[in-house]
């Protein structure tokens, strides 16, 4: 996958989905290797702002991708 600047937790949620949907993964599914519940899924899917940041981040594993944070401020 091409390297994505993801702004907003919409953004985020539509990846989460497309990438979901790729894998012929239902919600469940992902829920269940994720070791997060269906309903987290939708909310991340649904670009919900109030969201965990540690059970997203299961998410993200479990589907294989991967996070990069850039720094912008970092040696300046």
């Amino acid at each position: 996958m091409n390297n994505m600047m993801l702004t907003s937790m919409e953004e985020i949620g539509n990846l989460i989905r497309e990438t979901r949907k790729k894998q012929g993964l239902s919600q469940e599914d992902l829920a269940g290797i994720s070791g997060t519940g269906r309903r987290f899924i939708s909310d991340v899917e649904n670009g919900k702002n109030n969201i965990q940041v540690g059970k997203l981040l299961l998410v993200i594993g479990a589907l294989g991708l991967n996070l990069y944070i850039f720094n912008k401020w970092a040696n300046k």
